[in-house]
Protein backbone atom coordinates (compact mmCIF):
# COMPACT_ATOMS: atom_id res chain seq x y z
CA UNK A 1 0.00 0.00 0.00
CA UNK A 2 1.57 3.54 -0.89
CA UNK A 3 1.33 5.97 1.57
CA UNK A 4 1.91 8.81 -1.25
CA UNK A 5 -1.11 10.92 -2.31
CA UNK A 6 -1.52 12.20 -5.77
CA UNK A 7 -2.27 16.19 -5.20
CA UNK A 8 -4.05 18.27 -8.36
CA UNK A 9 -3.16 21.73 -8.63
CA UNK A 10 -5.89 24.46 -9.00
CA UNK A 11 -5.78 28.52 -9.30
CA UNK A 12 -8.43 30.96 -8.41
CA UNK A 13 -9.22 34.36 -8.66
CA UNK A 14 -10.68 37.06 -6.83
CA UNK A 15 -11.77 39.95 -9.19
CA UNK A 16 -13.09 43.51 -7.56
CA UNK A 17 -14.82 46.43 -8.94
CA UNK A 18 -15.59 49.43 -7.42
CA UNK A 19 -19.45 49.84 -8.24
CA UNK A 20 -22.64 51.94 -7.22
CA UNK A 21 -20.75 52.99 -4.08
CA UNK A 22 -19.33 49.69 -2.80
CA UNK A 23 -16.88 46.83 -3.43
CA UNK A 24 -17.94 44.23 -5.13
CA UNK A 25 -16.82 40.83 -6.03
CA UNK A 26 -16.84 38.21 -9.16
CA UNK A 27 -18.64 34.88 -8.51
CA UNK A 28 -19.71 31.94 -10.10
CA UNK A 29 -22.30 29.46 -9.22
CA UNK A 30 -21.13 25.98 -9.18
CA UNK A 31 -23.19 24.06 -11.73
CA UNK A 32 -21.60 20.64 -10.63
CA UNK A 33 -20.72 18.48 -7.45
CA UNK A 34 -19.43 19.38 -4.72
CA UNK A 35 -21.46 22.30 -3.53
CA UNK A 36 -23.13 22.26 -6.95
CA UNK A 37 -25.28 25.74 -6.19
CA UNK A 38 -23.50 27.28 -4.11
CA UNK A 39 -21.10 30.77 -5.25
CA UNK A 40 -17.59 30.26 -5.06
CA UNK A 41 -14.59 31.89 -6.70
CA UNK A 42 -13.74 31.75 -10.73
CA UNK A 43 -10.97 29.37 -11.10
CA UNK A 44 -10.01 25.45 -11.37
CA UNK A 45 -7.08 22.77 -12.81
CA UNK A 46 -4.00 24.12 -13.83
CA UNK A 47 -3.44 22.18 -17.34
CA UNK A 48 -0.38 20.23 -17.66
CA UNK A 49 1.64 22.78 -19.63
CA UNK A 50 0.22 26.03 -17.39
CA UNK A 51 1.95 28.23 -14.89
CA UNK A 52 -0.67 29.12 -11.98
CA UNK A 53 -1.01 32.49 -12.99
CA UNK A 54 -1.74 31.39 -16.49
CA UNK A 55 -4.55 28.97 -15.48
CA UNK A 56 -6.30 31.38 -13.44
CA UNK A 57 -6.55 33.81 -16.17
CA UNK A 58 -7.98 30.90 -18.23
CA UNK A 59 -9.85 29.67 -15.62
CA UNK A 60 -11.61 33.64 -15.30
CA UNK A 61 -12.25 33.92 -18.80
CA UNK A 62 -14.06 30.52 -19.35
CA UNK A 63 -16.33 30.86 -16.63
CA UNK A 64 -17.27 34.22 -15.98
CA UNK A 65 -15.92 35.91 -19.87
CA UNK A 66 -13.95 38.63 -17.81
CA UNK A 67 -10.35 38.82 -18.73
CA UNK A 68 -7.27 40.17 -17.20
CA UNK A 69 -3.72 40.73 -17.89
CA UNK A 70 -1.23 38.39 -15.79
CA UNK A 71 0.02 41.95 -14.84
CA UNK A 72 -3.35 42.72 -12.82
CA UNK A 73 -2.85 39.57 -10.88
CA UNK A 74 -1.05 39.75 -7.28
CA UNK A 75 -0.77 36.31 -5.53
CA UNK A 76 -2.77 35.94 -2.45
CA UNK A 77 -1.79 32.67 -1.41
CA UNK A 78 -1.27 28.80 -1.36
CA UNK A 79 -3.64 26.75 0.02
CA UNK A 80 -2.73 23.61 0.57
CA UNK A 81 -4.75 21.75 3.69
CA UNK A 82 -5.85 18.55 3.57
CA UNK A 83 -9.89 18.18 3.41
CA UNK A 84 -10.08 21.65 1.37
CA UNK A 85 -11.63 19.58 -1.42
CA UNK A 86 -14.01 16.77 -0.40
CA UNK A 87 -12.82 15.36 -4.26
CA UNK A 88 -9.07 14.80 -2.88
CA UNK A 89 -5.85 16.34 -2.11
CA UNK A 90 -5.76 20.02 -3.91
CA UNK A 91 -3.17 22.28 -3.67
CA UNK A 92 -4.54 25.71 -4.63
CA UNK A 93 -2.94 28.98 -5.63
CA UNK A 94 -5.21 32.00 -5.13
CA UNK A 95 -4.89 35.75 -6.70
CA UNK A 96 -6.43 39.15 -6.71
CA UNK A 97 -7.08 41.56 -9.13
CA UNK A 98 -8.83 45.35 -8.72
CA UNK A 99 -10.80 45.99 -11.78
CA UNK A 100 -11.14 49.52 -13.10
CA UNK A 101 -14.76 48.62 -14.15
CA UNK A 102 -17.11 45.47 -13.22
CA UNK A 103 -17.38 44.08 -16.75
CA UNK A 104 -20.36 42.36 -17.30
CA UNK A 105 -19.86 38.72 -17.30
CA UNK A 106 -20.92 35.59 -19.11
CA UNK A 107 -21.02 32.22 -17.48
CA UNK A 108 -19.55 29.72 -19.35
CA UNK A 109 -17.53 26.43 -18.76
CA UNK A 110 -18.72 24.42 -14.99
CA UNK A 111 -20.20 27.86 -13.71
CA UNK A 112 -24.19 27.74 -13.60
CA UNK A 113 -24.34 31.66 -13.38
CA UNK A 114 -21.73 34.55 -12.84
CA UNK A 115 -21.86 37.58 -11.31
CA UNK A 116 -20.97 40.66 -9.22
CA UNK A 117 -21.89 40.28 -5.64
CA UNK A 118 -21.76 43.30 -3.29
CA UNK A 119 -18.65 42.47 -1.04
CA UNK A 120 -20.15 42.82 2.35
CA UNK A 121 -23.24 39.83 1.28
CA UNK A 122 -20.28 37.68 -0.33
CA UNK A 123 -18.30 37.77 2.64
CA UNK A 124 -21.57 36.63 4.51
CA UNK A 125 -22.47 33.75 2.61
CA UNK A 126 -21.25 30.02 3.23
CA UNK A 127 -18.89 29.91 -0.25
CA UNK A 128 -18.13 26.72 -1.44
CA UNK A 129 -14.83 24.69 -0.21
CA UNK A 130 -12.29 26.91 1.57
CA UNK A 131 -13.36 29.95 -0.33
CA UNK A 132 -14.49 32.36 2.32
CA UNK A 133 -10.85 32.17 3.71
CA UNK A 134 -9.51 33.11 0.39
CA UNK A 135 -12.17 35.77 -0.21
CA UNK A 136 -11.27 36.99 3.58
CA UNK A 137 -6.79 36.83 2.54
CA UNK A 138 -8.08 38.71 -0.71
CA UNK A 139 -9.57 41.79 1.08
CA UNK A 140 -6.78 42.33 3.31
CA UNK A 141 -4.44 41.66 0.61
CA UNK A 142 -6.43 44.40 -1.06
CA UNK A 143 -6.53 47.21 1.45
CA UNK A 144 -2.83 47.09 2.17
CA UNK A 145 -2.44 47.37 -1.43
CA UNK A 146 -4.31 50.55 -1.41
CA UNK A 147 -3.19 51.93 1.48
CA UNK A 148 0.52 51.33 -0.08
CA UNK A 149 -0.75 53.39 -2.55
CA UNK A 150 -2.02 56.47 -0.35
CA UNK A 151 1.53 56.28 1.43
CA UNK A 152 3.64 56.54 -1.68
Amino acid sequence: MSTHELARLTADVVAFAWRDGSWHVLMVQRRWDPYRGQWALPGGHVDVEESFRDAAMRELAEETGVTVAAAELRQVGIYDHPGRDPRGRYVNVAFFAELPEATRPRAGDDAAAAQWRDLDTALGDSLAFDHDGILRDAVAALAALRAAREDA
